[in-house]
């Protein structure tokens, strides 16, 4: 505890009884005391105003720091927000195009099925056409190979002195050779050897005509061949590849 000053007491009758009564009032006592006092005030108040100072500093300072805080912190709450926001516009694009993609997906889906079904469709009426095109070349072909045979029977039995005598003056010969081939041979072709005979055999089995062998080569024979094919005409084929024949001939001759 602080010491408790007791105000002396004054013998008033004694100070009267003096020839110059006086108090003496400790002035100057009272005067360093209130200087002591006074001093110590100020210190104590200059002290508490550079604490109050301080203090003011340092919680501007901080002040300052959760301002900038918050700042940065609604600065990327807003970030965050525009963020968030685009997100939710790219999920609404995502959803509008995922239902566009499903939507086209069905829809191929559909497609695809419809000419899988034409498809199924469309091979079947192939494959009946196929059968029944078979079936007429089948028949054609029995009925083209009897008309011929026939043809050619009736032919045989009448023309054939006669034809020993156009072969000999068409310088060119037909036999048979094989089932359904024929060796047609062309003479006096080659004017510098009359005797040089050219030729070919030709396969007369099927619809399609074929050439088995022939001699010399003839690079042309393909396309005749081709052209006989089409047109069906086998004497036309005859009298172009004789003067097929006669054009390598000559031309090798020159």
């Amino acid at each position: 505890m602080p010491p408790t000053h007791r105000v002396p007491q004054i013998d008033l009758a004694a100070v009267l009884a003096q020839s110059h009564p006086s108090i003496d009032l400790k002035v100057q006592t009272f005067e360093d005391s209130s200087r002591n006092f006074l001093k110590a005030l100020t210190s104590y108040k200059n002290r508490a105003i550079t604490t109050i100072s301080e203090r003011r500093k340092h919680q501007a300072a901080e002040k300052k720091k959760v301002l900038e805080r918050i700042q940065a912190v609604e600065k990327e709450t807003n970030l965050c927000k525009l963020k968030e926001i685009d997100l939710v516009a790219q999920l609404e694009r995502e959803k509008e195009e995922r239902k566009d993609a499903e939507l086209q997906v069905a829809s191929f889906k559909r497609q695809l099925a419809a000419v899988r079904e034409k498809s199924t469709s469309v091979d079947a009426d192939i494959e009946q056409y196929r059968v029944l095109t078979q079936t007429l070349r089948r028949g054609c072909h029995a009925l083209d190979k009897d008309k011929e045979r026939s043809t050619l029977s009736s032919y045989s039995s009448h023309v054939f002195p006669e034809l020993r005598a156009c072969e000999e003056k068409l310088a060119c010969s037909i036999e048979g050779v094989e089932t359904d081939q024929l060796l047609i041979r062309f003479h006096r072709v080659d004017p510098s050897d009359p005797e040089r005979v050219a030729g070919f055999v030709i396969d007369i089995s099927t619809q399609i005509y074929k050439i088995i062998t022939s001699s010399p080569n003839l690079p042309s024979m393909p396309i005749l061949v081709n052209d006989l094919n089409e047109t069906r005409n086998i004497y036309d084929f005859i009298r172009e590849v004789r003067a097929a024949y006669a054009n390598l001939l000559d031309t090798r001759m020159s």
